[in-house]
C-alpha cells in the first residue's frame, strides 16, 4: 500500500501527455526542490530527460499500478482530456494499490463537462450559468435538425457532442452551410463517434478568453487568463485548429470582468459540481465569450488548454509542484498565487498541411543552436528523436514563448523565436496579439 504523501518533503511524479502543454508542466515541476523524480509518458523529444525506461499503457490499470508501486510514485498529473473522460481516475481510486495516490484530474463524472457538450449545456442550465442557447440532435433526428437549422438565425454554431481534439466546431453563415455542416457530422462522419450527437447553438458575437481554475474539491485558485487563436490563417481565417498561439493576459480581461466571471460562472460551476456529488480535483478551463460587458460560457475543458499553458505557466512564480500537491490533497485554501506582471506570447510552429494532411518526418533545425534567455521558452509538441536529429511528427510541433512588459514586443520576439525553428513546410501565424 502506498503511504499517503501529503506531508512528504520530496515527491516522485508521473505526468501523462505528449504535447507542449506537458513539456511546460514538466519543466515547471522539475524545477521544484520538492521534485525528487519525474516521469513523462508518452512525452516527446523535449521531455526525453524524464522518459520511462519501459512501455506503459494507462488504459491497463494493473500495468499502471505496477509502475506506480515499483517506482514509489506519489503524484499522478493527467495532462490531456482523453484519460480523464475514459475514467482513469475512477480506475485508480478502485485499485487497492492506488488508494492513496494523489491525482490532479477529475473523475469520469466531472470529466463529462468536456466529454459531452450536451451534458455540460444541461449542467449550465441547471445551475443558472450564462451560456448560448442550444438544442441537441441525434443522427436519427436529421430531418428535424435540418428543418431547425434552416429557420435558425445566422450565423449558427454546430458542435460535436464528444471529444474531437478541438476541431469539432463549425460556424455556419448561411442555412446551406449549416446543412452541409450536418452532412460533415452524419454523412461524411468527419468527427467519428464524437459527432453522433450535434449541438445547434446560438452564435455569440464578442471576444474570447480562457479562464483557468485549479480546484481541490472544495476551494479553487484562479490561474492567469489567456486568449488563444484557433483559426489557422492570418486575421482569424481558415479552418479551426487545436490552437496557433496564445497571449496572457489579454488586456480586456480587466479586474471588473474577472470579478463578474468569478461571481456568475466560476463559483456557480464549482457549487454545482459539489451539489451533484462530484469531488472535482484538477484544472477547470472555462472558455468565455465577452458579449458587451457580459461573460458567457462557450465550453468547459477539464484540463489546461494548449497552447494557453505555454503562456500561462511561465507567468506563475509559485512552486508549481507545491500548487498541484495542494490541489490534489484538498489544501488550496489560503494559497496565494504569485504572477509575473509581464505579457507572455506563444507562437506555435506547425507542420505543412496542418490541420489537414500533414507533411511529417522532416529534420528540424533551430532547437539547439542557442540557449534561450530567461524570458524565452521553447516547448516541444509534435517532435520525435530519430538518431541524432529531431523530426516533426505532429501538426503542432513547437511552441515559442516570450515574456515582455510590452505586448507588441512580446509578440514580435515570440514570432522571431518561432522562425528560428526550421524544417520543410514549417509555418506559423504572424499576427498574434494584433487584435488586442
Amino acid at each position: 500500500m502506498i503511504i499517503s504523501p501529503v506531508f512528504l518533503d520530496a515527491y516522485r511524479v508521473l505526468l501523462l501527455g505528449s504535447g507542449a502543454r506537458e513539456h511546460a508542466m514538466a519543466q515547471a515541476m522539475a524545477s521544484s526542490p520538492r521534485c525528487q523524480r519525474l516521469w513523462v509518458h508518452p512525452g516527446n523529444a523535449g521531455t526525453e530527460a524524464w522518459a520511462l525506461d519501459q512501455p506503459l499503457d494507462w488504459r491497463d490499470t494493473s500495468q499502471l499500478a505496477d509502475f506506480v508501486v515499483r517506482n514509489g510514485i506519489q503524484l499522478l498529473v493527467v495532462g490531456p482530456e482523453e484519460p480523464l473522460v475514459k475514467g482513469l481516475v475512477d480506475h485508480c481510486r478502485q485499485h487497492p494499490l492506488l488508494q492513496n495516490l494523489l491525482i490532479v484530474g477529475p473523475d469520469a463524472h466531472g470529466a463529462m463537462l468536456e466529454g459531452s457538450k450536451d451534458f455540460s449545456k444541461a449542467f449550465m442550465q441547471r445551475h443558472g450559468i450564462p451560456t448560448a442557447r442550444a438544442r441537441t440532435f441525434h443522427a436519427a433526428q436529421r430531418v428535424e435538425a435540418e428543418a431547425y437549422v434552416q429557420q435558425h438565425a445566422m450565423p449558427v454554431v454546430l458542435k460535436a457532442d464528444g471529444l474531437a481534439a478541438g476541431k469539432g466546431v463549425l460556424i455556419c453563415n448561411t442555412p446551406q452551410e449549416a446543412l452541409d455542416g450536418l452532412s460533415q457530422f452524419w454523412t461524411e462522419q468527419k468527427f467519428g463517434e464524437a459527432g453522433a450527437k450535434v449541438l445547434v447553438e446560438e452564435f455569440l458575437d464578442g471576444i474570447e478568453c480562457s479562464v483557468f481554475a485549479l480546484c481541490d474539491g472544495k476551494d479553487y485558485v484562479l490561474l492567469p487568463t489567456a486568449k488563444d487563436y484557433k483559426r489557422v490563417g492570418e486575421g482569424d481565417t481558415g479552418l479551426n485548429t487545436g490552437g496557433m498561439g496564445a497571449v496572457s493576459p489579454p488586456p480586456f480581461a480587466t479586474h471588473e470582468l474577472m470579478e463578474r466571471i468569478e461571481e456568475r460562472i466560476v463559483r456557480p460551476t464549482l457549487h454545482g459540481l459539489r451539489s451533484e456529488g462530484i469531488d472535482y480535483r484538477g484544472f477547470l478551463f472555462v472558455g468565455i465569450m465577452k458579449v458587451g460587458e457580459d461573460p458567457k460560457v462557450i465550453e468547459y475543458n477539464v484540463r489546461m488548454g494548449d497552447p494557453e499553458t505555454e503562456a500561462v505557466l511561465p507567468r506563475i512564480k509559485n512552486d508549481f509542484l507545491e500548487v498541484l500537491i495542494a490541489a490534489a490533497s484538498g489544501r488550496l485554501r489560503g494559497l496565494e498565487l504569485l504572477v509575473d506582471p509581464r505579457f507572455a506570447v506563444t507562437t506555435v510552429v506547425c507542420s505543412g498541411g496542418y490541420p489537414g494532411d500533414l507533411q511529417l518526418g522532416y529534420p528540424m533545425a533551430g532547437l539547439t543552436e542557442r540557449d534561450c534567455a530567461e524570458d524565452e521558452r521553447l516547448f516541444h509538441a509534435g517532435t520525435k528523436r530519430e538518431g541524432s536529429v529531431c523530426v516533426n511528427r505532429g501538426g503542432r510541433v513547437v511552441a515559442a514563448t516570450v515574456l515582455d512588459r510590452d505586448l507588441k514586443e512580446a509578440a514580435r520576439r515570440s514570432l522571431a523565436l518561432a522562425k528560428e525553428i526550421r524544417f520543410e513546410g514549417a509555418f506559423c501565424r504572424t499576427d498574434l496579439g494584433q487584435d488586442l
